[in-house]
């Protein structure tokens, strides 16, 4: 494989995402939303409630719906902190996996359907490389940043929890052990998973804006995890974040072989 050539490709990608505000844009201001402003605001509230009050009782449930070793874990702490800890360490966890998912959607939407929409597709095609330097150079392009923004929104998350919870918690207490694997395992492949369903829609339809909102129905069972987590349907911990990064890494070798097969030339060449 020539390595050059993914990499011109891929670097390309990059420089035309950036050049779109439509595409730049909600990468940068969707990830300092969730990963700096909603823990600085939950923060902040938590911390602004008086520690014998009826609204502190009432969070109090959160802490008694959650499973005997959780809760065993949280004896230590008071229950102003049990709450904190609660709220920012589980309950906003599955809301992690939404940016990595977003933005190598946002990406991947602009790779194909982008340039179809800027006329360069078909001058791409006729360019010295594989299929497999093509597939290689598109996913470079996504997966990369979707990563590189999902690590640096992590720690970024974590600096401003700890911080504006330092009042009352008097430590650090993030992250756990559910959001290092979140990190480090099941992100990565969520990235793949938007990547690859977009790389099946751009390929198809006829621009950026359509290619986008239809790829937007990816975020659907993330969200559902989070409002399953949130009424206490499920407890996301580190054993279930594995366990759905497993899955979301077999399910992303399947896109990858279809996708492989939606990246040939011939294909592409037909619909353009």
């Amino acid at each position: 494989m020539n390595t050059r050539a993914v990499g011109a490709i891929a670097r390309k990608d990059l420089l035309a995402a950036l050049r779109s505000t439509s595409v730049w844009l909600p990468l940068v201001l969707v990830p300092l939303l969730l990963f700096v402003g909603v823990p600085a605001l939950v923060s902040s509230l938590l911390v602004a409630v008086p520690v014998e009050s009826d609204e502190l009782n009432e969070l109090q449930e959160l802490v008694r719906v959650m499973p005997p070793a959780v809760q065993r874990e949280l004896e230590r702490y008071s229950p102003q902190q049990q709450v904190l800890v609660i709220t920012l360490n589980q309950l906003l966890a599955p809301l992690y996996l939404l940016v990595p998912l977003m933005v190598a959607t946002v990406i991947a939407a602009d790779s194909l359907a982008g340039e179809r929409e800027r006329k360069t597709l078909e001058a791409l095609l006729y360019t010295p490389i594989s299929d497999r330097e093509l597939l290689a150079g598109k996913l470079l392009a996504a997966w990369g940043p979707a990563v590189l923004v999902g690590l640096s929104g992590f720690v970024a998350y974590g600096v401003t929890a700890n911080l504006v919870a330092w009042p009352v918690m008097g430590e650090v207490f993030f992250p756990n052990a559910t959001w290092l694997v979140l990190a480090l395992w099941a992100g990565p492949a969520a990235a793949g998973f938007g990547l690859g369903v977009m790389i099946l829609v751009s390929a198809r339809v006829r621009g950026f804006q359509e290619a986008y909102q239809l790829g937007g129905l990816v975020v659907i069972p993330f969200i559902a995890l989070l409002v399953s987590q949130a009424v206490g349907i499920v407890y996301v911990g580190p054993l279930l974040a594995f366990g759905l990064g497993a899955l979301l890494w077999a399910v992303d070798a399947l896109l990858l072989w279809f996708g492989s097969q939606a990246l040939q030339r011939d294909a592409l060449l037909t619909r353009q």
